[in-house]
């Protein structure tokens, strides 16, 4: 398998979701990406934090069962994130991933602007791809 990047297998279409947003609209936006979780930006698309079903899930259940307030991004978002370069080593992050590490990373340019996200599955995808194409020239 050639030298993979993390380019070369990143969501480019993901959630879009702001401190500010209501905890039900992030959610939404989770579930339209089909993601776990996502980057939280500000208004640059600079990383300020994450934010997983896990929390949405928790402040939605206390809307709903409780009656309690409805919470904002910025309130439940966990702004202690490990993120990835666009040319980082995909099988380095493979075996980080394989550790107690997250599931899934914001990917950001040379900037600190978030391009993506990439996950067990991405890396996944671009293996068993990679192990098809060894096996045609074998």
């Amino acid at each position: 398998m050639k030298l993979a990047k993390v380019a070369d297998c990143l969501q480019r279409n993901f959630a879009r979701i702001t401190p500010d947003m209501p905890v039900a609209a992030a959610s939404k936006e989770l579930i339209k990406h089909t993601m776990l979780g996502a980057p939280v930006t500000d208004a640059e698309g600079k990383l300020v934090g994450w934010v997983s079903e896990q929390e949405c899930l928790k402040v939605t259940i206390q809307v709903v069962y409780h009656n309690q307030r409805v919470a904002t991004v910025a309130e439940v978002m966990n702004t202690d994130v490990l993120s990835v370069n666009l040319n980082d080593d995909l099988l380095t992050l493979g075996q980080q991933m394989l550790a107690a590490k997250p599931k899934s990373y914001p990917v950001v340019d040379s900037t600190g602007k978030v391009v993506g996200v990439i996950s067990r599955r991405q890396v996944l995808k671009l293996l068993l791809n990679s192990i098809g194409d060894t096996a045609k020239t074998a």
